[in-house]
């Protein structure tokens, strides 16, 4: 089990380390998350978020500047015991050009105990790539794939994924995703992931984690966070229902349009907690519509004013 607890972290001007009260930049801000063992749990964030700065904490590249990063029970910075047990896939794979796929095995062969050559050799026949040619020649596609091999080979109980299928095409993420899952469940493995296709995520995770400037806007399994919003749409011939009126009624709204004598709204709640209240409006026409985890996305950071400033620079 991974536990963050009030996890903050402030980037000074230059480099990691601490700052004084006001300066610098503060990539996460009070994150606290628990990620159970054996499911796949994905990162959603803006971009800047602090998505790829949580991943680092958590594989022990980045100290916490308060509160703590636990791999079972254990402190996760500069700590050989609970970094045996994280792989982590970087969005970038410079640092790998000059190996070959067979040099990078051996590689982190010597640094991890539990590395399989059995695994290895199984997942580089299916996806038939090259075993000694340098992977600077490989595309970036073909580059992912690599480091994602050497990951499951490295048969740890925690991979950690940044945006990892970035310049795979559709077929081949597909494949990636399924010959991710099998191995995992294998073994009863964890995985978080982060990325920036939310559809993705809906499909092969069962948690989320929403964050945005640093600070979680909610984490919680994906069903869960689906059945907490809904969109509404009332329909009135004494005119449409006012955002007041809904206010009023007890729903939390998040946005609101109006043409005519319809409104429309996404509000928080569940279906039964929403369609109790709207019903009280006297309404010719009242509908609930469920929202999907991309759209909920969508609504929670225009909640917040994201892309107000590039859609309307005087807001």
């Amino acid at each position: 089990m991974i536990e963050i607890t009030n996890a903050s972290m402030v980037f000074a001007k230059k480099g990691l380390g601490k700052v004084e009260e006001g300066s610098g930049f503060k990539a996460l801000d009070n994150i606290s998350i628990t990620i159970p063992d054996g499911c796949i749990y994905g990162f959603l964030g803006s971009n800047g978020a602090g998505k790829s700065t949580l991943l680092r904490m958590m594989c022990g590249v980045y100290r916490t500047e308060q509160g703590s990063v636990k791999i079972d029970g254990e402190d996760a910075f500069d700590n050989p015991v609970a970094k045996s047990k994280i792989f982590f896939v970087n969005d970038e794979t410079v640092q790998f050009t000059k190996f070959t796929l067979d040099g990078l095995a051996k590689f982190y062969a010597s640094y991890y105990d539990s590395f399989s050559f059995e695994i290895y050799n199984r997942l580089v026949a299916q996806l038939q790539l090259p075993k000694n040619k340098r992977m600077s020649e490989f595309s970036k596609g073909m580059k992912r794939q690599a480091v994602v091999i050497i990951g499951l080979s490295c048969n740890t109980k925690y991979l950690l994924l940044d945006e990892a299928f970035d310049g795979l095409d559709p077929a081949m993420r597909k494949f990636i995703k399924q010959i991710i899952v099998n191995e995992l469940i294998d073994r009863q493995a964890t995985m978080v992931v982060s990325s920036h296709n939310i559809v993705e995520i809906n499909e092969l995770c069962d948690r989320a984690m929403l964050i945005h400037q640093g600070q979680m806007i909610f984490a919680d399994e994906i069903d869960n966070i689906k059945s907490g919003f809904g969109k509404v749409q009332l329909a009135r011939r004494s005119g449409a229902v006012t955002p007041e009126e809904l206010k009023n009624g007890g729903l939390e709204v998040m946005q609101y349009s109006v043409m005519g004598s319809v409104a429309q709204a996404v509000v928080r709640g569940t279906e039964a907690e929403i369609t109790e209240k709207i019903n009280k409006f006297n309404c010719e026409i009242s509908e609930f519509i469920p929202l999907t985890l991309e759209e909920i996305f969508i609504y929670e950071l225009e909640a917040r004013g994201y892309g107000a400033s590039i859609i309307n620079p005087a807001v």
